[in-house]
């Protein structure tokens, strides 16, 4: 299997013109430097001033990747990202590692939960969010080529799916079902897999997708979710507030103000029953669920123990999503 490091090296050989930098985090590129020669750059912890390098190098046509644990990427040198390189739209790669509940033992200072938040805010920026090693090899290609600059929230551990071919800007079906489907991206994908096993154990038919890419995000999979589920879920190791259940309202909202569905109408249908409507198109959507960190940083552990203690093991994951289903009757008890 062609990893990450593999990728970057072959890439480097064929084209002068990338160049690798790193704030001090080596995990994922540690065997480059002989491959590379000069065009790996140690800058020490000095992000914002990596960033400021890599725009310049942009600008004289290289493609910078550029690599920093998430947390000091993304809030260090925000304004850096922003006004350097999201401003004029330069193809940069940020590479931020051990996102999300993947810091594990660290505390709020080190916990990047609202990485994708920020980062999206920037328009033209690309988010990526592999599900693991070899989601993030065959992503990477078209992420570097793609001209524009990208946030890459770094996990590379084993698939624990088979993957179909990745395409940009597209989300992934992994399993179809009719009663809820269950959005996620990143390493959680291994746990929402865990859960949809139970569910389905527990009678229920459930779909999952992952998003892969949070910007461009993929409107036409959220709202063939919503159309054609009971509930969705949004399950994200992220705080609740911009993350991938924004997104989805977002879709949401706009979808319905396109097609002049208002709130009025989705509420008489669900408070009375009604049928559908006959004489043009019913635009109701499911229900949102969403599974993430509301207002609060998460308990250091080791990485079993803080999935455990949040909720988010397939088993607990499992577990809340019934209790939902049962609370708001939305759909009738399966066991």
């Amino acid at each position: 299997m062609k990893t990450y490091e593999d990728f970057l090296r072959e890439y480097a050989q064929q084209n002068d013109s990338l160049v690798v930098m790193t704030a001090e985090n080596r995990a994922a590129i540690r065997n480059l430097p002989p491959h590379l020669g000069n065009r790996f750059i140690d800058v020490g912890i000095c992000e914002q001033t990596m960033v400021g390098m890599a725009a310049g190098l942009a600008l004289r046509g290289r493609k910078p990747v550029i690599h920093a644990l998430a947390t000091f990427l993304t809030l260090r040198a925000f304004e850096f990202i922003r006004t350097d390189i999201g401003i004029p739209g330069l193809p940069v790669t940020l590479v931020g590692g051990v996102p999300g509940f993947l810091s594990d033992g660290n505390g709020p200072t080190h916990q990047a939960i609202e990485d994708i938040s920020i980062l999206r805010g920037i328009p033209n920026m690309q988010v990526f969010c592999p599900a693991d090693a070899v989601e993030l090899a065959a992503g990477i290609p078209s992420i570097i080529d793609s001209g524009k600059p990208c946030y890459i929230r770094y996990y590379g551990g084993p698939a624990v799916v088979d993957h179909q071919p990745f395409e940009y800007g597209k989300a992934e079906w992994l399993a179809t079902g009719t009663d809820v489907a269950l959005l996620s991206y990143g390493f959680l994908i291994r746990e929402v897999m865990s859960a949809r096993k139970k569910l389905e154990a527990a009678g229920y038919s459930v779909s999952v997708i992952n998003m892969r890419m949070l910007s461009p995000v993929d409107e036409e999979t959220i709202l063939r979710a919503g159309r054609s589920h009971q509930l969705v879920v949004t399950i994200e190791d992220h705080f609740l507030k911009g993350g991938l259940y924004s997104i989805v309202s977002e879709v949401y909202m706009k979808y319905l103000y396109d097609h002049n569905w208002g709130s009025s109408e989705t509420l008489m249908m669900r408070e009375t029953n009604m049928p559908y409507f006959t004489y043009h198109e019913d635009y109701r959507l499911a229900k949102v669920y969403p599974i993430a960190l509301e207002n609060r940083w998460f308990k250091p552990a080791l990485l079993d123990r803080v999935l455990d203690h949040e909720g988010f093991t397939g088993e607990k994951l499992a577990h809340r999503i019934q209790t939902e289903l049962k609370q708001k009757s939305i759909l009738p008890s399966k066991n």
